[in-house]
């Protein structure tokens, strides 16, 4: 999950990328362009490649295309020097995730690297749940409640999650815990205890990490840099 290619002509600029995403507990390996880059995903997978729009020889966006054919799961995120439209649109057009304009701050590549995960760990959660299953049972504000419950206490009898949903009428909760059983997502141990299931919490978490990815997506502002990070500018 942790492996990104960083591919960008500039030494300093790629060397100063992989430190970056080494403290953050990445695992990035450089290169210096695209015909590297291409031959070297033969070889390995890369969860996240970082790549330069403009580099001598191919060009970053006729690499990415090449690489997607190669690795089709492997996440892009284009780096421009050219804060436009147009550039963006082309990328993503083309198959890139994500893009990011020099000159940008260590805290705006750390969001989107970040967001690009999410999206990565959602991607390979839902694949394991039936999503038709999980919709309906999310659908319902008393069903995500007993999952929350669920998830943040293991396991629970019936009459403690009666009273925490705070329900008068306890077959209601009944109708719920038979639906999230159906599903799969909640069962039952010896004691009559209820818990998730590992489908349940796989579940849980592929919501949770939507959400997330959703919020993150949707959110303009970015860390504030502190006076430790003066430098923290990368061009």
């Amino acid at each position: 999950m942790n492996n990104i290619l960083i591919v960008d002509d500039d030494i300093q600029l790629s060397s100063t990328i992989k430190e970056v995403l080494e403290r953050a507990g990445y695992l990035p390996t450089v290169l210096h362009c695209g015909e590297d880059a291409i031959e070297l995903v033969k070889k390995e997978t890369f969860n996240i490649i970082l790549l330069d729009l403009i580099m001598p020889g191919i060009k970053g966006i006729d690499a990415m295309i090449e690489i997607k054919k190669i690795s089709p799961r492997s996440k892009v995120i284009m780096i421009t020097a050219f804060a436009t439209i147009d550039s963006a649109v082309l990328a993503i057009q083309k198959g890139a995730s994500e893009y990011i304009s020099k000159p940008f701050k260590i805290n705006e590549l750390l969001t989107v690297v970040n967001r690009v995960t999410e999206e990565i760990k959602f991607v390979d959660n839902i694949k394991h749940v039936d999503l038709d299953f999980a919709l309906s049972s999310f659908s319902n504000s008393i069903r995500r409640d007993i999952l929350s419950m669920l998830f943040i206490k293991p396991k629970m009898r019936f009459m403690e999650i009666v009273k925490q949903l705070g329900i008068e009428d306890s077959r209601k909760v009944v109708f719920h815990l038979k639906i999230l059983k159906e599903a799969n997502f909640v069962t039952q141990d010896p004691e009559k205890q209820y818990y998730l299931s590992s489908e349940g919490n796989i579940a849980y978490n592929s919501l949770k990490i939507f959400k997330d990815y959703l919020v993150s997506s949707k959110s303009k502002g970015h860390t504030p840099i502190t006076n430790d990070d003066k430098s923290s500018e990368v061009n």
